[in-house]
């Protein structure tokens, strides 16, 4: 079998070519395909900053800069997954309760054909209709969320969906496995404690940025990938749980966050897991004059695709 492999810079020049993920091919859909990067640009659930909607635009953009083997890792997705861009949902950029059906049935489409969906967001809503439809799937998946903030609000401004209400409304409809759901980076200011408790009274594991300052999250990892074991497990990563030194490109920004490094100890901390699904959310563009959290979004995106399923190592 030959599998898709990103375009090579000495093939055609990295400003060149079709600006799709690492240069992959485009498909019409998720048929054939082991894994599939997907664009959601959607960012009508914001409730500060706008312009996610560009963020998988601007992810794609700088993901050029890619190659396909990891030399840290080992990992060569190439050679054992076959993988493409089948670009973007088609959102209703007016409507957000369509919008939200309309991505439901989107992944309802993919997962059909037993393809692992790595999205390009958007904003944190999008994580709520797509973890619909891997329960559908799968049925309550474990979930490990990186974020600042803990998206858990019963409402914002009387909406019950939002970029902020995601995992409460997830919660609700029994899309998640409570045994095993960890939040990781929390942090900042809140209206009271149970804007971080709601969380830990339903069971899940919260760890706070202040937790992670100055240490290796390797421990932690093997620790979550013990309680999580062979349940299918769902990643969710706010571009906002890095420290805005990192990545200052996003919608609600909070100081004291997680380093690179730590974001790429915890996905490839995720090695071994039954991944069926990710999420690189909040990249808004305009406030990233060098385009560096795009970047930034675009390895990350890259290192979860490094540690699905199947995937061949060299090292």
């Amino acid at each position: 079998m030959t599998y898709n492999q990103p375009l090579g810079g000495n093939e055609m020049p990295r400003f060149g070519g079709v600006a799709s993920m690492m240069r992959l091919p485009v498909y019409d859909d998720a048929s054939g395909l082991d894994a599939c990067f997907v664009g959601i640009p959607v960012d009508i659930g914001t409730s500060h900053r706008p312009g996610a909607r560009f963020g998988p635009r601007s992810i794609r953009a700088e993901s050029c800069l890619l190659r396909p083997y990891n030399m840290a890792t080992g990992a060569a997705p190439f050679d054992s997954l076959q993988v493409a861009d089948v670009g973007d949902v088609a959102i209703n950029t007016f409507n957000l309760q369509k919008t939200v059906d309309i991505i439901e049935q989107a992944y309802n489409d993919i997962l059909i054909h037993d393809c692992i969906p790595l999205t390009l967001g958007g904003d944190h809503t999008l994580t709520f209709p797509v973890l619909k439809a891997m329960a559908a799937k799968h049925g309550p998946v474990a979930l490990i969320h990186v974020d600042a903030h803990a998206d858990i609000n019963d409402h914002m401004f009387g909406e019950q969906i939002a970029h902020g209400t995601p995992f409460r409304r997830s919660q609700e409809l029994g899309l998640l496995d409570s045994d095993a759901v960890f939040q990781i980076g929390l942090r900042g200011t809140g209206y009271e404690p149970e804007d971080f408790n709601w969380s830990r009274s339903r069971g899940w594991t919260v760890i706070q940025a202040e937790e992670c300052w100055g240490q290796s999250l390797k421990p932690i990892m093997a620790d979550i990938r013990d309680q999580i074991g062979e349940r299918p497990t769902y990643l969710s990563f706010d571009i906002d749980g890095l420290d805005p030194a990192f990545a200052p490109g996003t919608g609600t920004v909070e100081v004291g966050g997680l380093t690179i490094w730590q974001a790429l100890e915890i996905i490839r901390g995720c090695h071994g897991l039954n991944l069926v699904g990710c999420d690189l959310v909040e990249v808004s563009p305009t406030y990233d004059q060098s385009g560096n959290t795009s970047l930034v979004a675009a390895n990350l995106l890259y290192e979860m695709l490094c540690v699905l399923p199947g995937v061949s190592h060299h090292k």
